[in-house]
């Protein structure tokens, strides 16, 4: 969101963003009212426009696309999924075969798959695993979506492991910090609650999560809202306790609202479960350092010269000016 808005400052309207730029309701229509538009392809972006790449992460044939159409890009790509598009193409160039833990569909799979396509197949889940074949039992590795429950990451790391002994592992833990503490906290939240709320949109794989989580910790119910407006009274009946989470992406001021909504009807008293401190932050896209409009604009007249300009300007500015 902060990338967008940033774009939106410096440049103005409008700035096209393919895909949602984060899978929260609030925060794209947010965004729209400020002069976002959201596409599905690049075809759909008018030459010599700007174009943002989801923190999901786009396969090198969308970079390839962006091209063509001489647009101008900003890679809001999550540092994260990017460290997995590199795992990507590292095995892919050691000729292992990649199994891909992940569902299908989501936009972080078809950006991953899309780095090795003749080298990644899709595991979607522990019942998937009978039916993966690969070329060399002993030259196999698992990655893994970054929004996936760490519990059902393993639990599917698991069954490939008894079918692919010499399985091997991505070198660090591949899914995100956010969803691993989120996680973790409705875990422990399930202790004591009656209710878990999740605020979050449905199409946030992250936040769906969250709610399987809660139910299968013992928490006798779970529900996701987008926002305070979507809770039913009905859920609170002879609830003494309820606990309160949210997506990865989801504004604090979403949570706020559920925060005074429940103060409202009784719920008053609030104690922060803390399981992780979250001091992680990410710099901006390099591309917000230098003049997309101008490199655009050169970009759709045929000339590369300001392309050119903008790339040394960055490494004069990385190396300090020397």
């Amino acid at each position: 969101m902060i990338a967008v808005e940033k774009a939106l400052e410096q440049y103005g309207s409008p700035i096209y963003v393919r895909h949602e730029i984060v899978h929260n309701k609030y925060v794209v229509q947010t965004l729209e009212k400020k002069g976002a538009i959201f596409v599905d392809q690049v075809e759909e972006v008018p030459e010599g426009s700007i174009v943002m790449f989801s923190a999901h992460g786009v396969a090198p044939t969308v970079h390839a696309e962006a091209a063509e159409r001489k647009l101008a890009t900003i890679d809001a790509t999550c540092p994260l999924v990017t460290k997995v598009h590199k795992e990507a193409v590292r095995f892919a160039k050691e000729d292992f075969d990649i199994l891909l833990i992940g569902h299908e569909g989501h936009e972080e799979v078809i950006g991953t798959s899309g780095e090795a396509p003749d080298h990644i197949t899709l595991v979607d889940g522990p019942d998937d695993v009978a039916n993966v074949e690969v070329r060399d039992p002993d030259k196999v590795v698992w990655l893994s979506q970054t929004t996936l429950s760490v519990d059902e990451t393993m639990e599917t790391v698991g069954a490939l492991q008894n079918k692919f002994p010499n399985l091997l592992s991505p070198p660090s833990d591949d899914i995100c910090y956010a969803t691993q503490n989120r996680q973790t906290a409705v875990k422990k939240l399930a202790e004591d609650a009656e209710l878990v709320i999740v605020v979050g949109s449905k199409n946030s794989s992250n936040s769906i999560r969250m709610v399987e989580v809660a139910l299968e910790a013992g928490v006798p119910a779970s529900h996701l809202v987008d926002n305070a407006g979507e809770i039913d009274e009905a859920w609170l009946e002879g609830v003494t306790t309820v606990g309160l989470t949210s997506g990865a992406s989801v504004p604090d001021v979403l949570v706020d609202g559920v925060i005074e909504w429940l103060a409202e009807r009784g719920y008053a008293d609030v104690e922060t479960v803390k399981t992780a401190d979250e001091s992680i932050t990410f710099s901006l896209p390099k591309e917000l350092r230098r003049d997309l409009r101008a490199e655009a604009a050169e970009l759709s007249d045929g000339s590369a010269e300001a392309a050119e300009a903008a790339e040394l300007s960055e490494l004069s500015e990385l190396s300090g000016g020397k």
